[in-house]
């Protein structure tokens, strides 16, 4: 029993001693690992990246001396083939042959200013991802990336090798070259805007071509859930193409608006492509008190989409041809007046009435409509003066004096000095232009009245137009 105690010891010493000796060794220092190279230089020892190497090298801007700087950044880097097939398909017989400032952007399509890994783009699935190349008004020029079967950007390249780190980011490796997407590719591109693409092809017109010309635009793209809720059943195909046209450039606006820009300006009316009654371009309301909105029935689900010559928001409703009434509903300095349309008139459905876009009607009451619309100020001020509102009979007929049918009369349609204006009620009012003050125009109503005011004017709708009062005008 002693010698295995001495024995176990013995050893429990001998121990002791290799361990001593072997921290006594990891007191000299190791030899330090290799730094990380950046991008650039693992592009250089990548033989299938020879060919984005020499066009970094050639393009304008030193894009190299760029990505040798400290990032981060994520290159989704095409292969020597992927450039091959890029060059053949727009009819390029060598890089030499790509000028260098087009090259230089479709480089930077392919260059993102965040450390980006293929599992966080999975993690979101589909979306977008803002480039380093720019729009014409300045923009950078986003990327499309779709997950649903392998990782895809702009539905022209997937990513064969993934997550290749270096110093100062990713790098992904793809097998197409990205080219410069105008606002028809990123519709294409992305499966969820189906509808919208089918439509604009079967549109009278060439829609496509229309809008792949300089610009800029900005697009409300409804999503293909949209045209299902507005086409009901009904087929694209069997929408009147005359129609389908303007409902589309009902869509499309004349420069590049980006949400911050809408947000800024909180509320209010901007014209679109589209054509109104008297052949004038179609207004559109928006409210960003809640979201943006657009003629109060669609909302911005995915902002500001950038492409070489505008802007899209997709939107989770189509705007449809809007008529006065759909004006008087969104805005809600109209709330009081629509009100009075609908609770307080049962015996006359004026929104019915104000909806119409055909004539020959059996009541006599037909489009183009013009209507002088009070705002809820307005009426406050009557009801105040009145001591109470005013009952159904006298409401109908104050109503009805605020419209003039078969009429578009836009603000450019009305000369100087006193214009007369026949009411629907039948009664007479007077337009004296130019206003007083702030206001754009004088009214003279049938009680004799001069203190009213055109305080703002011309907006658009399908059927008829609306000039906005600060007061309410009375018949006779």
């Amino acid at each position: 029993m002693k010698t295995t105690k001495l024995l176990l010891l013995f050893v429990s010493i001998a121990f002791l001693s290799l361990s001593c000796s072997s921290d006594d060794d990891n007191s000299t220092p190791s030899n330090p690992s290799p730094q990380q190279k950046n991008i650039v230089e693992i592009a250089l020892e990548t033989p299938e990246l020879s060919t984005l190497v020499a066009a970094l090298t050639r393009a304008d801007g030193n894009l190299v001396a760029v990505l040798n700087g400290d990032g981060p950044f994520t290159v989704l880097a095409p292969t020597n083939a992927a450039f091959t097939a890029f060059l053949n398909q727009n009819g390029f017989a060598s890089l030499d042959d790509v000028p260098t400032d087009v090259l230089s952007q479709v480089l930077l399509n392919h260059v993102i200013m965040a450390d980006v890994t293929s599992s966080d783009l999975t993690a979101m699935g589909a979306g977008y991802a803002s480039g380093s190349a720019t729009s014409s008004v300045g923009l950078p020029i986003s990327i499309f990336f779709d997950t649903s079967n392998g990782v895809r950007f702009n539905n022209a390249g997937t990513v064969t090798t993934a997550d290749i780190n270096a110093s100062n980011g990713t790098i992904h490796i793809i097998n197409g070259v990205l080219g410069l997407p105008d606002i028809v590719d990123h519709a294409i591109n992305n499966p969820s805007f189906t509808s919208l693409v089918t439509a604009l092809g079967a549109a009278d017109g060439d829609l496509v071509s229309d809008l792949r010309l300089d610009g800029p635009y900005t697009v409300l793209a409804p999503d293909n859930d949209a045209f299902e809720t507005f086409l009901d059943g009904t087929p694209i195909g069997s929408v009147d193409t005359a129609v389908l046209r303007e409902i589309l450039l009902n869509h499309v606006l004349g420069g590049a608006i980006d949400s911050e820009f809408l947000i800024d300006a909180g509320a209010g009316y901007t014209m679109t492509s589209a054509t109104g009654a008297g052949g004038n371009a179609m207004s559109l309301y928006y409210n960003t008190s809640s979201g943006v909105m657009f003629n109060g029935i669609s909302t911005v689900s995915e902002a500001d989409v950038v492409g070489t010559n505008g802007i899209i928001h997709a939107v989770d409703a189509v705007i449809g041809l809007p008529t006065v009434v759909t004006f008087a509903a969104a805005d809600p300095n109209f709330s009081t007046l629509v009100s009075a349309l609908t609770d307080l008139t049962p015996g006359t459905d004026f929104a019915e009435i104000l909806s119409r876009t055909t004539g020959s009607n059996a009541d006599g009451i037909n489009p183009d409509y013009t209507v002088f619309a009070p705002t809820n100020g307005a009426f406050e001020a009557l009801i105040e003066d009145l001591g109470g509102v005013p009952d159904e009979a006298t409401l109908t007929t104050v109503l009805l004096y605020h419209v003039a049918s078969e009429a578009n009369v836009t603000s450019g349609d009305l000369m100087v000095g006193a214009n007369p204006v026949t009411s629907l009620q039948g009664g007479v009012f007077t337009l004296n232009v130019p206003g007083t003050g702030d206001n754009i125009a004088d009214i003279t109503d049938g009680s004799g009245a001069t203190d009213i005011g055109v305080i703002a004017v011309d907006v658009q709708a399908s059927n008829g137009v609306i000039h906005v009062l600060n007061k309410v005008m009375l018949p006779n």
